[in-house]
């Protein structure tokens, strides 16, 4: 494909947001338009058809029994919690390196969130890491309920050793697959996409992720029927009729508005994954004449892999090149700064800096670059060129 330069290419007048919604709504209008008065004319706001629709197509799409439409990937994550009746004197394990609903929800619902590394080429959690935790912490190992790994930047984690460790210690596992739906796991049991290898799955529409409503929205997804209607009691304020409240739960709906949005856009879904893969192909092969910069690890094969973030590591100057590039233009985000374990409000649980050097040198190394399905080929080659030029 040749090298960086884009030939022909007027860098001056070059812009490359970091995700361009307006270019995904030009190819969907008419039809986000037609359901959006569809709705309003049904006057179904809350749950209803639409919702059990997309419920339905969801938990058809990941491979699992149920589904359940909840208001947001955090929520998704503490109704998952609370479904399993974790709360104080747990212990949930999970990594250090995520976005802070992970460990946030575990403490939400008065458990402790125990920490773990990642593995330094993929970012997910280190499976070693979660052996180590319980060869050092046997005094501990009766509190632990549950593993929460994280399917980071839209790769699946390593679940086959994390399922083998939670079945030998009768926990659950629930999947924090905020950023992967569509992501597919090649293990024992043959190819599975992510969400449904576990007791739980929790899924965000975030507007950025490949699936993105037009505000906050989530999911859950399980094999458990009796799991999955206990999320649901709990989405309503924990009743199963109006003002007979069953448990305490929250207001933890997903609204029709966002359900109608998501089923529009769910047949388009696997292009999308397609087309972000082809470009993180693309910059794979301009950045091997880039020396400096080290492009994200592709543990299994490519069509496993959506791509929710383009992620590079660079050597040295991460925080410079990030201002190079938002003087070229270029978009870019530092996903995530600052780990759990050096986050002010988990002092409490006593970890210390340097204690999970993978997870730090990735916070100060990494950078998320442009990847969404409309980038063009100039974009990206422009982009590499800037890397390039600040490398000197």
């Amino acid at each position: 494909m040749g090298g960086p330069a884009a030939a022909g290419v007027d860098t001056q007048t070059m812009n490359v947001p970091l995700l361009d919604l307006k270019a995904q709504l030009a190819t969907i209008r008419p039809e986000l338009l037609a359901t959006l008065e569809e709705v309003l004319d049904s006057t179904r706001y809350i749950q209803g058809p639409k919702v059990e629709q997309l419920e339905q197509a969801v938990a058809d799409y990941v491979g699992a029994a149920h589904a359940v439409g909840l208001s947001s990937g955090t929520d998704a994550l503490l109704a998952a919690l609370m479904a399993l009746e974790i709360g104080p004197g747990d212990i949930v394990l999970t990594t250090t390196y995520s976005f802070f609903a992970t460990a946030g929800s575990i403490s939400r619902v008065g458990a402790t969130p125990a920490l773990v590394d990642i593995d330094p080429d993929t970012y997910n959690i280190s499976v070693a890491g979660l052996r180590n935790w319980f060869d050092q912490n046997a005094d501990q190992a009766k509190r632990v309920k549950a593993i929460m790994p994280v399917h980071l930047y839209g790769q699946a984690a390593d679940m086959d050793p994390i399922l083998a460790m939670a079945a030998e210690r009768n926990l659950a596992v629930i999947e924090d697959a905020a950023q992967a739906i569509g992501t597919k796991y090649p293990g024992q049991a043959g190819v599975k996409r992510v969400g449904a290898l576990g007791t739980v799955g929790c899924f965000s529409f975030f507007p950025s992720k490949n699936l993105g409503a037009m505000g906050d929205g989530g999911m859950a997804v399980t094999n458990d029927a009796d799991l999955a209607e206990r999320l649901r009691i709990l989405r309503n304020h924990g009743a199963t009729q109006r003002y007979y409240h069953k448990i305490i739960g929250g207001n933890f709906r997903l609204d029709a508005i966002q359900a109608a949005v998501l089923i529009v856009k769910m047949p388009h879904l696997e292009d999308w994954h397609t087309a972000r893969r082809a470009n993180a192909q693309r910059y794979d092969e301009l950045f091997a004449d880039v020396p400096t910069v080290t492009p994200p690890a592709l543990r299994y094969d490519r069509e496993h892999h959506i791509y929710n973030q383009y992620i590079i590591s660079v050597e040295r100057d991460r925080d410079e090149l990030q201002q190079h590039l938002q003087q070229a233009n270029i978009g870019n985000a530092i996903y995530y700064p600052v780990p759990f374990h050096e986050q002010e409000c988990f002092a409490q649980l006593g970890y210390r800096s340097g204690q999970f050097p993978h997870s730090e040198y990735a916070a100060k190394h990494t950078l998320a670059l442009p990847v969404y399905p409309e980038l063009d080929e100039h974009m990206q080659r422009y982009t590499v060129q800037q890397i390039a030029r600040f490398f000197g």
